[in-house]
């Protein structure tokens, strides 16, 4: 249990450098006390404690302004920025060291009692304001945009923004330094509009060899009599 706490509070340092110090991370991070009372109320909803867990659950909400339901499983080194307005559904699953921003909802579109909401797999950064909403998985490594709302699978190492979502980059290679290490956030996008001027090229690229094509063709098709000579 030490242990865990000890892990919670440096995956805070890692990747906030507005914390200071471990009584300012221990006080003021709603987003940490948040995760820790999940623990608590997902416990209880192990062992059958249904009110008892969504209870804490409750009380989490009212202190942080954080939903996370009592059925959902979260990782280790999981970070929540601010967090206001976070809703984590009950068939959440959210694998370690993922990192989530205020306003990111994580929930279903189904009424049924079956797995409804979804799993984000390792390393994953979501972006506030964000919406992920179905039983499907965003794979390890990947970012989603602000703003954004996800309705499908998103590849391991995927970046995606928009409305509906995007992939505007996949299978990015994962490095030993990443922007997170250093204090850095991914700007999805920045690739984006990388991702758009790599299009444009690409069609001006095949134009010109048309226009070439075309060129060579009317200079051919000149050089021909015609049916009356």
């Amino acid at each position: 249990m030490l242990k865990r706490i000890r892990d919670d509070i440096q995956a805070v340092f890692e990747r906030d450098p507005a914390a200071r110090s471990i009584l300012e991370v221990l006080f003021c991070y709603p987003g940490l006390h948040a995760i820790w009372l999940h623990r608590i109320s997902h416990w209880l909803w192990l062992h059958k404690a249904y009110f008892l867990g969504r209870f804490v659950s409750h009380l989490a909400r009212f202190l942080t302004g954080i939903e996370i339901h009592p059925g959902a499983t979260i990782g280790k080194g999981v970070f929540i920025d601010h967090g206001m307005g976070v809703v984590i559904g009950e068939t959440a699953e959210i694998g370690d060291n993922v990192t989530l921003y205020h306003g990111v909802t994580l929930g279903g579109v189904s009424l049924e009692r079956v797995k409804r909401h979804p799993t984000v797999e390792e390393n994953v950064v979501i972006g506030s304001g964000a919406k992920v909403l179905g039983p499907f998985t965003v794979g390890k490594g990947s970012r989603i945009g602000s703003n954004s709302v996800v309705i499908k699978e998103v590849p391991a190492n995927s970046t995606v923004v928009g409305v509906p979502g995007r992939m505007v980059m996949t299978g990015e290679r994962a490095t030993e330094k990443t922007d997170l290490e250093h204090g850095k956030m991914p700007d999805p996008e920045a690739k984006a509009i990388a991702c758009m001027f790599d299009q444009i090229r690409e069609l001006e690229r095949k134009y010109n060899e048309l226009a070439q094509e075309h060129e060579a063709l009317k200079k051919r098709l000149d050089g021909q009599p015609g049916d009356g000579e």
